[in-house]
């Protein structure tokens, strides 16, 4: 899908930052369109989860802006940012591990759907909000899973909670952080299927190393080397861009 003429959900402008005398993010300026599945890919230690971080706001920026839906996100803390609509994932899967599959959707979808500290509402009279954490178990093919303690799941199948758990609060821009690390080919191609259907409709923003779920789910690709944007644009120019191959040592070679 075309989305050059989409409007920009989330803009980041000459953003820097420093830990120490480090200067580890130099500069990044990029536009992101709503509806954009984009990939952020580079070799280690290119800054990629560094700029999540700077992004969903876990670390403050040295300089620069950030705007989600044209609104200054740079100086807030995480949970204002989610609350005004962006929502990530992490490279080391955070789930409630004694809590079931059904519960832990259930406390994600809380506070959009107004619970917020509402401790005389007992969930199980909830009708409202059960039946969208039974929708989200269906949709994540979890319904199997229902009563299970998500800390028993298999691994493929924590990462699928966790992505169901970064969307149930109805975020419109999801940033995921490498979702198929650690997969076996099969599990990576039913975690692209989910990702893909999930996420219809939402602008996407996933770090991956996985060059063959970057180019099958991408609408851009931008590629990160040292802190610094190299190159950025539809998968098959990044492919081919000479800057990208030497950068990148051959790592999007077919």
């Amino acid at each position: 899908m075309s989305t050059s003429m989409a409007p920009v959900a989330l803009s980041i402008r000459d953003v820097r930052k420093n830990f120490g005398a480090t200067e580890i993010i130099r500069g990044v300026t990029l536009d992101i369109a709503q509806g954009e599945r984009h990939c952020i890919i580079g070799p280690n230690g290119a800054g990629k989860t560094t700029c999540f971080n700077l992004i969903s706001g876990r670390f403050p920026i040295t300089s620069g802006e950030i705007h989600l839906n044209g609104e200054r996100i740079d100086q807030l803390p995480p949970h204002k940012i989610n609350r005004m609509g962006l929502s990530r994932s992490f490279q080391i899967t955070s789930i409630f591990h004694r809590l079931t599959v059904f519960e832990n959707l259930r406390c994600a979808l809380l506070w959009s759907r107004g619970y917020k500290y509402s401790f005389w509402h007992p969930l199980g009279t909830q009708k409202a909000l059960n039946a969208e954490a039974e929708r989200l178990l269906e949709d994540l093919n979890l319904h199997d899973r229902h009563n299970t303690e998500a800390g028993l799941l298999s691994y493929a199948e924590q990462r699928a909670l966790e992505i169901g758990m970064t969307i149930a609060g109805g975020a419109t821009v999801i940033l995921l952080d490498e979702p198929t690390a650690g997969m076996s080919n099969t599990e990576t191609d039913y975690a692209m299927a989910l990702i893909r259907r999930v996420t219809e409709g939402k602008t996407l923003v996933m770090v991956e190393h996985d060059m063959k779920v970057v180019f099958d789910l991408a609408d851009v690709i931008t590629v990160l080397v040292y802190g610094q944007v190299i190159a950025s644009g539809p998968p098959a120019e990044v492919r081919s861009s000479r800057a990208v191959q030497e950068a990148y040592l051959g790592a999007l070679e077919e």
